[in-house]
């Protein structure tokens, strides 16, 4: 067995079938005009510290956008796939047609990346007559869930992204176009979808460097940071436009779960935002504030992929210099976290001051009661026994 393992070749060695769809140099080559993740200068976001030491550093980007204008860039004008953070806009090229044929939780489902919830998948599935549950072309997959084990069988309902295909395959049927291959970018929804993106950019020529099979199966494009900000402040300068944003403010819970970033920064926003979280590690805010009549757009990404315990420290220092208070239901474990200054525009330093990222639930269990010094020179003694009955050692 050895032997043979030996002196067969890898199915993606040169020269083998798998080499064509095979990167051809483990160490990347370059592409003009995209980056990769080991030359972008990424910035620290958040630090945790056990007592003053950092031992967690998270790296990422953040960008604020006023209307079309970059008010604030902070880790580098990073290219990304948008994933499903851009369901919102992709729902843009829907929502015409789908206005009258939704209810508001089916309007949820369909920008959400849910849990899979019950409520989650009876949202979804109302969506589609049962005759045409067997068009769904997203992943099995299991409920997403924060405790314990999930056991339950793979079903396409069960995906995150199940609201978005449904609500697709029901606007293509209303437009009388073809179902068949709906996850591919020769579908006929695509070319509407990019129409959004270029209109909301403000790029009549824009065309994506990339554009990818997201984890769902439908096409992802490739956007720098500052392009998803400038989409994100015109979702809330157009929200009156459409249903968008008032159905993700109507039901949050149904556009991520419990527990999850987006749907707890919508309860805080208070019908004044929509949030919307995208692997791998992006969280887009839409805010609408007085302070940017504009609409004010910013995305956080993390350069390491998704971590929602960072982003939400990073989430509620943002949002808080706003006047937007975010709970955080997740302590760190004998750690503090601190915000890096850089991730709000200088108008809100002293304001991020006053943004505290621990509760008063979150004691300080990093540290010892006692001075470890004064600890030590009360336990030393001159002989073992010097300490009991009055025995001298």
């Amino acid at each position: 067995m050895d032997n043979k393992r030996q002196i067969t070749p890898s199915s993606v060695s040169p020269g083998r079938p798998g080499s064509a769809v095979f990167p051809t140099n483990p160490l990347g080559e370059k592409h003009e005009g995209i980056a990769t993740g080991r030359d972008v200068e990424w910035e620290p976001l958040v630090d945790f510290r056990r007592m003053d030491i950092s031992e967690n550093t998270i790296h990422g980007a953040v960008a604020w956008a006023h209307g079309n204008e970059i008010v604030h860039s902070f880790g580098g004008n990073v290219l990304v796939y948008g994933r499903s953070m851009m369901k919102p806009l992709m729902m843009k090229a829907f929502a015409k047609v789908l206005e009258d044929e939704l209810n508001w939780k089916q309007k949820a489902i369909s920008c959400s990346s849910h849990n899979g919830d019950t409520e989650h998948v009876a949202a979804a599935q109302s969506i589609l007559t049962e005759s045409e549950w067997g068009l769904m072309q997203c992943p099995l997959d299991v409920p997403l869930i924060q405790f314990g084990r999930q056991v339950r069988r793979p079903r396409r309902w069960f995906h995150t992204c199940s609201g978005e295909h449904a609500a697709l395959l029901k606007g293509l049927r209303k437009m009388g176009m073809n179902r068949a291959g709906y996850t591919l970018p020769s579908s006929p929804w695509f070319p509407m979808f990019l129409d959004v993106l270029r209109d909301y950019m403000n790029k009549p020529n824009w065309q994506p460097l990339r554009v990818a099979k997201d984890g769902c199966g439908l096409p992802t494009v490739s956007n720098t940071v500052d392009e998803l900000a400038v989409m994100f402040a015109g979702l809330a300068t157009n929200k009156d436009e459409d249903w968008i944003w008032e159905a993700m403010n109507k039901s949050p819970d149904l556009i991520g779960g419990f527990n999850r970033l987006d749907s707890t920064c919508l309860k805080a926003g208070d019908g004044k935002l929509i949030a919307k979280e995208g692997a791998d590690g992006l969280l887009g805010l839409s805010i609408e504030h007085p302070d940017w009549p504009k609409g004010l757009g910013i995305v956080i990404k993390i350069a390491h992929g998704w971590n929602s315990q960072a982003t939400w420290y990073v989430a509620r220092a943002v949002l808080g210099v706003l006047g937007i208070e975010l709970r955080n239901p997740y302590p760190l474990h004998r750690q503090k976290a601190f915000i890096v200054p850089g991730i709000v525009p200088e108008k809100y330093q002293d304001a991020l001051e006053k943004v505290v990222t621990w509760d008063e639930w979150d004691p300080d269990q990093d540290r010892f009661n006692l001075d470890w010094n004064e600890y030590s020179a009360g336990m030393t003694r001159k002989g073992p026994f010097s300490n009991e009955g009055g025995l001298e050692g």
